[in-house]
């Protein structure tokens, strides 16, 4: 299994991941109004195992390829990537306009989720699969069990 992959920076992996930051760090500097999200966590130990598992997968994703993917190109998992991230960008919009209501709530926490899955499928980088669905799961848990509950 192993030997289908190559260490190998990918440049398109680490776009991505920047990119689905940036509103995160707009958020970071300018506060929304209605700010929930700024709360204290009750979920510290699942934030924490999130945190790791979203490290592991962005590490596996930008450093990790498959040896018989070639360079990226346009398809349907690529064109899902785009609509999950301009989901996302949309959602964090409406945060802005002080909507907290559980769907937003829910969208900002799996559109980045699956975005990367679905550049995950498109790369074919199944190392990364238990990472992801890890993080999926914690980043969900933890906006339910903070921002819904």
């Amino acid at each position: 299994m192993f030997k289908k992959y190559k260490f190998a920076f990918n440049l398109w992996a680490i776009i991505l991941f920047l990119a689905m930051m940036l509103p995160y760090v707009y958020w970071f500097i300018i506060p929304a109004p209605n700010d929930i999200l700024r709360t204290k966590s009750v979920t510290p130990i699942l934030d924490n195992v999130a945190s790791i598992c979203q490290t592991i997968t962005i590490a596996l994703l930008c450093l990790i390829q498959r040896n018989d993917v070639g360079r990226l190109r346009w398809s349907s998992t690529v064109l899902c990537t785009v609509i999950w991230y301009v989901t996302y960008i949309v959602t964090w919009f409406f945060y802005y306009q002080g909507n907290t209501h559980s769907i937003i709530i829910v969208l900002l926490c799996l559109m980045p989720c699956l975005a990367l899955g679905s550049y995950m499928m498109d790369r074919k980088n199944y190392l990364a699969i238990l990472p992801l669905l890890l993080f999926s799961i914690c980043h969900l848990l933890h906006g339910i069990l903070n921002f819904i509950v």
